[in-house]
């Protein structure tokens, strides 16, 4: 199920997680983290059923995403259903005790953007309400906290003891040479310098740009491959509406720059080989690019330089706080396909002309992970945290809350459960009338 459609049954969810997870603890859990979202509405109820502290851990708030998505929410509610995502983001950002971002634009943003929680302050949905203090930004719940990398699985190319020689052979062979139906494409010159990527095969993640850019390009084309990981090549098994589009972008792409015998387009790879597909890359001297219109974070990016690999990533987000641009990596304007290519084909001429600079941008990033992005900082943070709100909870703002929780739980219940029975509704009379045209 599309996670644009999931709303009328998470607390139906929620409430058969709290049994399973009283049985699995023989108790109450000390502290509930959300992720995304959805995730993020669970577990506030989660939090309220066992009045235990809660974690709100946005990831990607959607609202910066989709340009005035608010004003023009009825336009996309059929497809998006914006105003449940929305108001549940409200609800579980003033329902938490404390909340982490992995970047402080993501809660201020920045001289040109928007904040993603800043864009939750005054807003309206039209007909349906308005937001004249959806968040307080200055309130002391909010700390940044950037995640790390997992070292055991992300660790750089060079590192020849410690990867897999059977698997290393077993995926480059799926990268670059293997026939399978779930693979399209394939390649005149692997020996070319491949640019890859991977992410979720929709709009934002903007795959389809690069693409294009790469059409744009015969500079790249004599002289790289595009290699990108992404949903799947069979339209038949998506049923998502976005990227159903996306994969038909692509096609039509592909076929109106003849990229044939210059590309390759595989499956979402499985998580726990990402770290040696990387170094795969890194072993050709490849590039890793990611073109999305906009990044909250960006864990690929930290993954891909974890690993070795020089790294493009878009200048609109998180990217900004990971990236040294020109020193551990590059930050580019994706907003245009031209522009993307005109990057990538500046760092080949660097490249080309100064036979050390690829290995210097990836030494660079290989330290600048090590030395700002690991999960023993993060973990050590993070239980320092719920111990401080911990005692914030149950001895200072309790009081200071109850107000703001009862009229959270009015929102909840006369408003995200009323629209979300209405959307349940709605998908139960399509699946009928779908039955009887069978």
């Amino acid at each position: 199920i599309s996670r644009f459609n999931i709303w009328p049954y998470l607390g139906t969810f929620a409430e058969d997680a709290a049994k399973e997870l009283l049985c699995e603890f023989q108790g109450h859990p000390d502290l509930i983290i959300g992720n995304y979202s959805d995730g993020n509405m669970v577990a506030s109820l989660l939090s309220d059923k066992f009045d235990v502290i809660q974690c709100t851990n946005a990831h990607a708030l959607e609202k910066t995403k989709y340009a005035f998505s608010d004003i023009f929410w009825q336009d996309h509610e059929q497809e998006y259903h914006f105003s449940l995502q929305y108001t549940a983001d409200i609800y579980s950002m003033n329902k938490s005790d404390f909340i982490i971002t992995s970047t402080l634009q993501e809660i201020i943003g920045t001289e040109d953007t928007m904040g993603q929680y800043e864009s939750y302050q005054f807003f309206s949905l039209p007909g349906l309400y308005q937001v004249i203090n959806g968040v307080n930004l200055f309130a002391p719940k909010f700390n940044v906290i950037p995640p790390g990398v997992d070292e055991e699985l992300y660790f750089p190319y060079y590192c020849k003891e410690r990867r897999v020689p059977a698997k290393r052979q077993q995926l480059e062979n799926r990268l670059l040479h293997s026939e399978s139906n779930d693979i399209y494409g394939s390649l005149d010159n692997p020996d070319n310098i491949p640019i890859f990527t991977m992410a979720r095969f929709d709009k934002i993640k903007n795959i389809t740009g690069l693409i294009h850019a790469f059409g744009l390009s015969k500079k790249l084309q004599q002289s790289c491959n595009l290699i990108f990981a992404a949903g799947t090549i069979h339209i038949e098994n998506s049923a998502d509406t976005e990227e159903r589009k996306e994969i038909l972008k692509a096609y039509d792409l592909i076929d109106r720059f003849n990229l044939h015998g210059k590309f390759r387009w595989l499956p979402s790879i499985n998580k726990l080989d990402t770290g040696e597909v990387y170094r795969i890359i890194a072993d050709h001297k490849g590039i890793f690019i990611q073109t999305a219109l906009f990044e909250a974070f960006g864990l690929t990016i930290i993954e891909a330089m974890a690993s070795g690999l020089p790294t493009f990533a878009p200048k609109f987000g998180g990217p900004l706080e990971i990236i040294e641009y020109g020193v551990s990596g590059f930050l580019l304007n994706t907003s245009k396909p031209k522009l993307i290519a005109g990057s990538l084909e500046n760092f080949l001429y660097r490249c080309q002309n100064d036979a050390n600079h690829w290995k210097e941008i990836s030494e660079n990033g290989i330290k600048r992970i090590q030395k700002r992005f690991n999960w023993k900082s993060y973990s050590q943070q993070l239980t320092n945290l719920t111990k401080l709100y911990g005692f914030w909870r149950y001895a200072v703002s309790g009081k200071g809350m109850v107000e703001l929780d009862r009229y959270c739980d009015l929102v909840y219940h006369f408003l995200l459960q009323e629209r979300a029975k209405h959307l349940e509704d709605q998908q139960s009379l399509e699946r009928v009338t779908a039955t009887e045209m069978r």
